[in-house]
């Protein structure tokens, strides 16, 4: 079995998908939108093209010939996935799964209208009045989001009317693709927050890796930790609509099912069709499998019986602090590499901005998340982005 792999979209995740595919044998193309991206540097072809323009997507397509497409980012012109699925390409998870997830208002009116999870209340605006008139149900305070958007990008929390227009603005300065709509959401007091990984299968029951928290800043996250201690009648409540939600998306593939908890239970929050920056987590060993080996392993059929954890881990992520178009190169990997049940992955961007993740510090054994979480940050504040 050799499938050709369009991998769209070529990050860190899209990197470590990669590798785990080349494990088993895969040929893939990795595309992005700038040369030397992490995905490209361990593919067998590149190709750097804008995603949004639907007739380049469709060129590359008809140039490779894929065995399957595998999304990994959200600025994609995905309602061509439909066309391609009826050309007999697999697109993973499913063209309906790509085409609703990289769209909040898709995603959100299917798990709370058609498959009827718990959500916060919330409603859409495509101008600043929307807005205003949005805040004035969900009430304040509430969180503002772009339908279009990747690990936390202009989102932000309005605290007081003041707030209002400078949530829209920073809502549009995030927001990907040419989609100027948000989703201003009721604020929910919850205790934390989780990832919940679920894996759906061609051919088998859909699993649930041991769930993960997660720390975030500016809307993206800086340290997550598996498993995360939660009541056992709150982690089967977010399983139960973790797998209702996928089964409604359908296809095979890994999931960033994201929760909140309360008191009373799961809400259930976002989802992404794909390996989730918060699993970076499971490259410490805490799982029989990565999510990235759970990812290549479900889309290319192959049986997964089971999921079970290991052992406890935490990461933490490495940020540059200054903009810059060479290269970068890191300090203090020798300290960092010294320091026992410990690892790091550099992730080999071509350029820095400040705030980018750039790598990940990793820590795991048997001590409380807690313990693995101050020495996962040791370890990323050893690295230095020179």
């Amino acid at each position: 079995m050799r499938k050709k792999i369009l991998l769209l979209g070529s990050g860190e995740l899209g990197k470590e998908f990669v590798i785990a595919c080349q494990r088993l044998g895969q040929n893939v193309v990795a595309v992005d939108s700038y040369p030397g991206a992490p995905a490209m540097q361990v593919s067998h072809e590149f190709e750097v093209i804008n995603m949004l323009d639907g007739e380049e997507l469709d060129r590359i397509v008809a140039k490779h010939q894929p065995d399957l497409i595998v999304p990994e980012i959200e600025a994609i012109r995905t309602e061509r996935f439909y066309d391609y699925e009826k050309q007999g390409i697999q697109v993973v998870p499913s063209a309906k799964a790509a085409n609703f997830t990289m769209n909040r208002k898709a995603i959100r009116d299917l798990a709370a209208i058609e498959v009827g999870v718990r959500t916060a209340t919330y409603r859409y605006a495509t101008s600043l009045d929307e807005l205003k008139a949005g805040v004035e149900i969900t009430g304040i305070p509430c969180v503002v989001k772009p339908l279009m958007s990747s690990s936390g990008k202009g989102q932000s929390v309005i605290k007081s009317e003041a707030d209002i227009e400078k949530a829209w603005n920073y809502a549009m300065e995030g927001s990907r693709g040419d989609l100027r709509e948000v989703i201003v959401e009721g604020f929910i007091d919850f205790d934390y927050e989780i990832t919940l990984l679920t894996v759906t299968q061609q051919n088998g029951p859909t699993l649930f890796c041991p769930p993960i928290g997660h720390r975030q800043e500016r809307g993206d996250y800086q340290e997550s930790w598996q498993p995360m201690p939660m009541k056992p009648e709150h982690l089967k409540e977010a399983q139960e609509m973790a797998e209702k939600v996928t089964k409604a998306l359908g296809g095979a593939g890994i999931w960033g099912v994201e929760f909140f908890i309360t008191k009373k239970g799961a809400y259930f929050s976002e989802l992404s069709p794909r390996p989730h920056d918060t699993g970076m987590v499971t490259l410490a060993g805490t799982q029989n499998f990565s999510e990235f080996e759970l990812h290549a392993r479900a889309v290319l059929g192959l049986p997964i019986p089971e999921v079970k954890l290991l052992r406890n881990g935490a990461s933490a992520v490495v940020l540059a602090d200054k903009e810059s178009n060479d290269f970068p190169t890191f300090s203090g990997l020798n300290e960092a590499a010294a320091l026992p049940n410990s690892d790091f992955k550099i992730f080999g961007k071509p350029t820095s901005r400040p705030y980018r993740r750039m790598a990940v510090a990793l820590a795991y054994g048997n001590e409380d998340v807690s313990e693995l979480v101050k020495k996962a940050k040791v370890v990323a504040g050893k690295i230095k982005v020179d």
